[in-house]
């Protein structure tokens, strides 16, 4: 009856507990939240001060009494208080109704999508972060199979489908038939390292430093993986290493392109790696389908264009690529069939 009532005035969510970006959805109702996975707190007290847009805003902005933090890394939970409290945050910002009745409301069920890399532990923390935010249930999907339901590809059939998804903290690649992962490889090198190498490159080239939002502006104004037709550039800002003063550099997409070159060409690597362990059956239907890009990583301009030329097949990025992996998740909450034939854990605690 608890259950009944649970479901009743509480929303099943989807979740894509990301590095850089949190999407929650809702069965029905579709992607609700987006916001950045950070959090704002006090750091004698630990009380959240802000989570999201005005925690990143924070990001090195803060005195010394307060820290902004990304409680994720490379996909798995470096801050399990921050995170639980982040996840409560949206579970109760998506239940903003008087519950006065009913104890305990909001519970709902929660689908969420983890690296496929993470440990046991890993495992167990993040559906224990997702139980102390108020979820009845949590059950957890390994990003590269909910990113292959979320781009619609047959996972379900006997042909091999090969997914890559370039997150912030992790790039997932993988191989999917008949609703499991054949081969997989999760690699700790993504979008934050994209950011990484352009504040080197601007420290080693141009002695100038600047922070990671920054660095992460000039990756989406002008950063690409292959050669582009036309040359643009934008201005940064920030602290000449010699003076101490404030510096603005002119950078050109070339030399942005060879800055990311070398994180590029590790997921390159990564990709060929799973091909070589894959086995020769799927080849044919990787050749006939094409390689799927997913994740905010994928919409590098380029990116695409680069792997087909180094792999030799057809890449294709899937429709809202930073959207696939919680698209993905709200199918399994939508379609329950579907939920007990893929490979999933978890459940009631």
């Amino acid at each position: 009856m608890l259950d009944f009532l649970f479901g009743l005035f509480s929303h099943d969510l989807a979740i894509d507990l990301g590095t850089a970006n949190t999407l929650v959805a809702i069965k029905d109702k579709g992607i609700v939240i987006r916001e950045p996975s950070v959090v704002a707190r006090h750091k004698k007290t630990k009380q959240i001060l802000a989570v999201g847009p005005e925690a990143k805003r924070m990001m090195g902005k803060t005195p010394i009494n307060i820290e902004a933090l990304r409680p994720l890394r490379h996909g798995v939970i470096s801050d399990f208080d921050a995170t639980a409290a982040m996840l409560s945050y949206y579970i109760k910002l998506v239940h903003q109704r008087p519950q006065q009745f009913i104890p305990n409301i909001p519970r709902p069920k929660v689908v969420v999508g983890i690296p496929s890399g993470v440990t046991e532990v890993e495992r167990r923390a993040v559906q224990e972060a997702a139980f102390d935010a108020g979820a009845r249930s949590a059950y957890l999907i390994e990003e590269p199979m909910a990113a292959a339901i979320g781009a619609g590809l047959p996972i379900q059939e006997s042909k091999g489908s090969l997914i890559v998804d370039i997150g912030g903290g992790t790039t997932e690649i993988a191989v999917i038939s008949l609703g499991g992962i054949v081969v997989n490889r999760s690699i700790r090198v993504a979008g934050d390292e994209l950011d990484q190498a352009v504040i080197s490159f601007a420290r080693l080239k141009h002695s100038l430093l600047v922070g990671e939002q920054t660095a992460e502006d000039v990756k989406i104004a002008i950063g690409s993986a292959f050669p582009l037709p036309e040359q643009n550039q934008t201005v940064v800002r920030g602290r000449d290493l010699e003076s101490g003063l404030p510096k603005s550099i002119k950078f050109n997409t070339n030399e942005v392109r060879e800055a990311l070159a070398n994180v590029v060409n590790h997921i390159v690597a990564g990709v060929k790696e799973v091909i070589e362990e894959t086995p020769p059956e799927f080849i044919g239907d990787i050749m006939e389908q094409g390689i799927t890009l997913a994740g905010g990583g994928s919409q590098l301009r380029g990116i695409d264009k680069l792997i087909a030329q180094e792999v030799r097949m057809p890449v294709w990025v899937s429709d809202d690529p930073q959207t696939a992996v919680v698209r993905g998740a709200l199918r399994l909450l939508e379609d329950q069939e579907l939920l007990k034939r893929v490979q999933v854990t978890g459940g009631l605690r």
